[in-house]
């Protein structure tokens, strides 16, 4: 009897322990599996990593050297755009960095050629202008807008405006600028004082009109101007 107690007390004692034994294997194989999974998971970003790395640096490699061998069909601009964009991956490959020194000094050579070129063709275009200018019977009147214009900086533009309002009655002289004509007739912009129109060749560094018409005073200053637009 005794014996059959003992025996029953076991049992019970096995019982309220394997669930407890079977949680613990339980926790274990999802804290293992957690682990396992995570580790792949790490792995496979450097992986990535890794492989867009390499990507980039052979893309950079590719472009700037098609840049420094002039092998491609892009712009300055969008030479220089894609430039920005490689020197922005900050890649640490020893080829793709001499490269990066190299095209640097390519696009700096040609950003300096072509201001060179911009500035030529400004000065060709005002040596036209002049020499349009200087046939006109309005000669000192348009070379005097055109040298407004061109000025270099603000204090000579003001020198050259105040030489020339001596030719007008006053600063507040109309100026009438012609638009269109059709049928004999002239569509004028806002009318605008001399004074005011020298200010603006001044600001916008451009002259694009010229002298139409001129009227005169009983000493030789001018009382109206009509320009029109070239």
């Amino acid at each position: 009897m005794e014996l059959n107690m003992k025996i029953q007390m076991r049992k019970q004692k096995v019982l309220l322990i394997a669930p407890r034994f079977l949680l613990l294997i339980l926790l274990a194989a999802i804290t293992l599996g957690g682990t396992t999974s995570c580790k792949s998971k790490k792995k496979l970003a450097r992986e990535q990593a890794a492989a867009e790395y390499s990507q980039r640096v052979d893309q950079a490699k590719k472009d700037l050297t098609a840049i420094l061998d002039d092998q491609t069909t892009w712009s300055l601009k969008e030479k220089e755009q894609r430039f920005e964009t490689i020197k922005s991956w900050n890649l640490q490959d020893q080829d793709v960095l001499k490269l990066i020194d190299q095209v640097e000094d390519k696009l700096a050579r040609e950003r300096a050629d072509a201001q060179r070129k911009t500035e030529e063709d400004r000065l060709r275009k005002e040596e036209a202008e002049k020499a349009k200018a200087s046939t006109s019977k309005y000669s000192v009147i348009e070379n005097y807008f055109l040298s407004i214009a061109a000025s270099p900086n603000p204090t000579i533009a003001n020198e050259k405006i105040n030489q020339a309002l001596q030719l007008f009655a006053t600063p507040d002289v109309p100026v009438l600028v012609i638009i269109s004509q059709a049928g004999g007739f002239n569509d004028y912009d806002r009318p605008t004082t001399i004074r005011r129109y020298l200010d603006y060749l001044k600001d916008q560094k451009v002259y694009v009109n010229q002298v139409e018409q001129v009227k005169y005073d009983g000493n030789g200053k001018i009382t109206e101007l009509e320009l029109i637009k070239k």
